[in-house]
């Protein structure tokens, strides 16, 4: 299996590479608890099609080493980079979904954009949910902490009674089948209880707003009207109006899960964008 070594502490970080070695770049960051599994809609029809698609297990998540530090944003963000530089990419289009929006801009804010020509926010927790004294109008950081605590008290509860919620499913048109969410659920306890606890106490205080101001290449924004894990006006609409480059498209009933139950449409919107439309 293909792996590279974290720049931070040596951690063996398990990563994919499909399609032609030298198509254009798409890499993929994963949402929490998932590994790149969670982009099969997307990373196959696309290397099908020429493309380059990369992604990596988080650590503490998939195949990647069962580690106990690294789980500060600029950890995670400095193993974002490490793959970039493993493989050498170049004018990469990166993307990231839920957490992994927040790797990707810090990664660029502590790295710069030499290997990346433009990014992705899809479903993104960027800038950050939570209630501060530059957000007025966020979570209050105790109510995201208690969903944490949920989740050290029991995850599989947690993973299953949040999974409706997640994708959506009582809103029209979002149909998937009850073995696919089973899987999916199935697939989060591929993270550690470790990296869950770890990364929802980082979540209650994300704040990358002033690092996605600053980003100076072209962005584009995928939400959902339904996303309860990261509320548009919270999270999509905020990032769309950080971001001095950015488009939004706005997804409406879809949830979290978008990645799923909207899998052909993002899958179309990362294509056309991925060319530089």
């Amino acid at each position: 299996m293909p792996y590279f070594t974290s720049p931070v502490d040596g951690a063996r970080l398990h990563y994919v590479d499909h399609g032609p070695a030298d198509g254009p770049v798409i890499v993929f960051v994963n949402s929490l608890y998932f590994g790149t599994e969670m982009w099969e809609y997307q990373m196959l029809p696309l290397a099908r099609e020429g493309h380059r698609c990369v992604g990596f297990d988080r650590r503490g998540h998939g195949r990647s080493d069962d580690v106990w530090g690294g789980f500060d944003l600029d950890s995670l963000a400095d193993d974002v980079q490490g793959l970039l530089d493993r493989l050498d990419l170049g004018e990469v289009t990166l993307v990231g979904h839920s957490l992994g929006t927040a790797e990707i801009v810090r990664c660029l804010a502590r790295h710069g954009v030499d290997r990346v020509a433009r990014v992705a926010l899809v479903a993104g927790m960027a800038p950050g949910p939570a209630r501060s004294a530059n957000h007025p109008k966020g979570v209050d950081p105790e109510l995201l902490r208690a969903g944490t605590e949920a989740f050290r008290r029991d995850r599989s509860a947690f993973f299953a009674d949040g999974a409706r919620a997640f994708f959506a499913l009582d809103r029209p048109g979002n149909d998937l089948s009850e073995a696919y969410v089973e899987s999916m659920i199935r697939r989060c306890h591929g993270s550690t209880a470790r990296a869950g606890v770890a990364l929802g106490e980082l979540i209650a205080e994300l704040d990358v707003a002033p690092e996605l101001a600053a980003l100076n290449l072209p962005v584009l924004v995928v939400h959902g009207t339904h996303d309860t894990s990261g509320p548009i006006e919270l999270t999509g609409r905020r990032a769309a109006r950080l971001a001095p480059n950015a488009t939004l498209e706005v997804y409406e009933n879809a949830g979290h899960g978008l990645f799923a139950t909207h899998a052909d449409r993002l899958t179309a919107d990362l294509r056309k964008f991925a060319a530089g439309g």
